[in-house]
């Protein structure tokens, strides 16, 4: 029996009342009820294969609406629970501020779990795991460390009926833990570099939750690295950045911006932070990934030494760095829309969605058969498929269904499709009938081929149209009047700034809105520091954060 104890923090432990829980999230509680259907009038074109169409119209009239989203311009926060319960994502724990991360929503983190452990392995990292219950005095030995996690630590003081001689931290990042075993593995400069990564549970005790953005637990991966030079692991914290940034771009499509934390908002314990800056659907930034070059803190904080090629004993110079479940929040705020989750193919756990169409029976085995064959043809060639052949559900709610969930394409076989040889295929990001295409060729080169350049196309608009609406909410200001005011309207600010800490904290207390990075790609050119006029060599982003 163990038992978990944090000061002032013990009655957050308990399991919330009903009343709570629709206190603290009336989104997710309207699941439960049968409300409003979506229009769906524009989702079917009135001049084309007219038959079909008119029955499809029909099947569309008959939806039953079990599900509801709030719409993003009314209300953003209600709008992403709305969508994380109805597209089945994921759902709260008895602990308040947990998740359950329920199948659709891991699926997702696994697409990014695939993407990266090719990646980690590529560049010669290994897999491992820590121990997830760490001495709290590990803790306590680098000052800044402790300092910065103190106020999230939650503490098991109790095991097995008994007080327990040293209190417990139950990990909220492995830094202390890893050193401990470094010094143990790393004798001299023949075991450099130590290259590992863990993918792994940590636990922050959060006061304000928001699923997937922001829980007490949480499911990420934390590389850690041991180098011989400074050169070597400033080197890794780059390189790893990097592959984060590539990952957003080419899978994600999220358009991040890339750079250098703050002195303020770098990690406790590191030398440098660098980070991957995502701009949110309702213009927030929401770091998305970040690279740590720890330099030497660690390594004298608990003697990880290595003896080299000279003889001499050295410190090693570390690195650490991690991307979690806070990247599937992303996607939702970066590309959902009014009607639900909107996914990039390359992360979709589904890349298409078969919905077979009749009116009679003697209809149905064809119709069943048609798509079957489609979708063999299509598994073959690697792409994702889900046959959505139940029949206690219309055509039109299942087209309402799996839109919600996000699914690119969307194929539809009827009757008169199977006596063609043909589907209808319509795109997600494109709504209505303009992203509807009738009669493309069922015979499976053809297909194959057209579906696999429209999901190409669906990934390169949700990145276009990212990116494009990162640029439209960047403005560059040069005063601190300017600065505010951008922030004032919900913009994010970019500006020199060579100012003081004490101004970097002023700009947050007077404006909510922190330093996000100072970007690799700088502006040319002279510039001065919006707060103090001085001559500053980099521009910063300004914005409000999860």
């Amino acid at each position: 029996m163990l038992s978990l104890r944090l000061t002032s923090f013990t009655h957050l432990l308990s399991p919330p009342s009903s009343a709570a829980i629709a206190r603290r999230s009336p989104a997710i509680l309207r699941r439960r009820h049968h409300l409003r259907p979506r229009p769906l009038a524009a989702s079917f074109s009135s001049q084309s294969a007219a038959a079909e169409t008119k029955d499809r119209v029909e099947n569309s009239k008959s939806r039953v609406a079990e599900r509801v989203i709030t719409p993003r311009s009314q209300d953003f926060n209600a709008w992403y629970l709305d969508v994380i319960a109805n597209a089945e994502l994921a759902d709260y724990g008895p602990v308040r501020g947990t998740m359950v991360i329920r199948p659709y929503g891991y699926a997702i983190w696994e697409a990014i779990q695939e993407y990266l452990n090719v990646k980690f392995k590529e560049t010669g990292h290994s897999n491992m795991y820590f121990p997830q219950f760490i001495p709290y005095s590990f803790i306590e030995k680098e000052a800044s460390h402790v300092e910065g996690f103190s106020p999230e630590l939650a503490l098991v003081t109790i095991g097995g009926g008994k007080e327990l001689e040293e209190k417990l931290v139950v990990r909220p990042t492995s830094e202390t833990i890893v050193n401990h075993m470094f010094t143990q593995w790393i004798h001299s400069y023949r075991d450099l570099p130590l290259l590992i990564n863990q993918w792994a549970n940590v636990t922050r005790w959060e006061m304000r939750t928001k699923p997937f953005v922001r829980t007490l637990e949480f499911l990420w991966q934390e590389g850690h690295t041991a180098h011989a030079t400074p050169e070597e692991a400033e080197k890794e914290a780059i390189q790893m950045i990097d592959i984060y940034t590539r990952f957003a771009f080419e899978q994600a499509a999220i358009p991040v911006i890339t750079g250098r934390k703050s002195k303020v908002e770098t990690f406790a314990g590191a030398c440098k932070t660098y980070t991957i800056e995502a701009m949110m659907g309702d213009k927030k930034a929401l770091q998305a990934g970040t690279s740590h070059n720890l330099g030497q803190n660690f390594a004298r904080a608990f003697g990880t030494q290595f003896t080299d090629e000279n003889g001499l004993r050295e410190h090693v110079w570390q690195t650490s760095w991690a991307i979690s479940t806070r990247f599937v929040g992303g996607i939702i705020m970066t590309h959902g829309d009014d009607a639900g989750l909107m996914l990039p193919p390359k992360i979709a756990p589904i890349q298409v969605v078969i919905v077979p169409i009749w009116k009679k029976d003697d209809e149905k085995g064809a119709v069943l058969n048609a798509a079957s064959s489609v979708k063999d043809a299509l598994q073959r060639s690697g792409i994702k498929v889900k046959l959505d052949d139940s029949d206690q559900r219309t055509p039109g709610w299942k087209f309402n269904f799996w839109e919600m969930k996000g699914v690119p394409l969307r194929i539809e076989i009827g009757p008169r499709d199977v006596a063609s040889g043909s589907v209808v295929i319509s795109r997600r990001d494109i709504p209505g009938k303009q992203g509807k295409v009738f009669g493309i060729s069922m015979e499976p080169s053809n297909l194959e081929a057209y579906v696999k350049d429209k999901l190409d196309e669906i990934q390169s608009s949700l990145l276009e149209r990212a990116i494009a609406f990162r640029d439209s909410n960047i403005i560059d200001v040069s005063t601190y009047d300017d600065l505010k005011a951008a922030i004032s309207q919900g913009k994010w600010a970019r500006g020199p700034w060579s100012a003081s800490d004490e101004d970097e904290l002023k700009v947050k207390e007077e404006t909510g809105a922190t330093i996000r990075c100072f970007p690799f790609e700088q502006p040319q050119g002279i510039k001065r520091c919006l707060m103090t006029g001085n001559p500053a060599e980099e521009v910063a982003i300004f914005a409000k954060s999860y």
